[in-house]
């Protein structure tokens, strides 16, 4: 089976629950990696990796609760396959 049959298996292991607007579902939050700019931290990025047909439509300013906590979207781009996406977060 390949993996754009199902992608259950991808978020199984390491995926939590998030919600934004009507919509639930399984998303992989990475961790934050602090961007930089002459020495000083500017923001610290958080990522989540979720399905296009869950969050795709997912826009800058839009609200997203991660495993209970807060986030508003920084931006969202669909990987090459289009099946998942990468929406960067900061946390509210």
């Amino acid at each position: 089976m390949a993996l754009s049959d199902d992608l259950t298996g991808f978020f199984s292991d390491f995926a939590v629950s998030a919600t934004a607007g009507g919509t639930t579902g399984d998303v992989i939050l990475n961790q934050p990696s602090s961007i930089a700019f002459d020495g000083q931290v500017i923001f610290t990025d958080f990522v989540a990796v979720a399905k296009v047909s869950d969050f795709g439509s997912l826009v800058a300013g839009d609200a997203i609760a991660v495993n209970s906590v807060n986030y508003v979207v920084r931006d969202n781009q669909a990987d090459l396959d289009n099946l998942t996406c990468e929406i960067s977060l900061s946390k509210v």
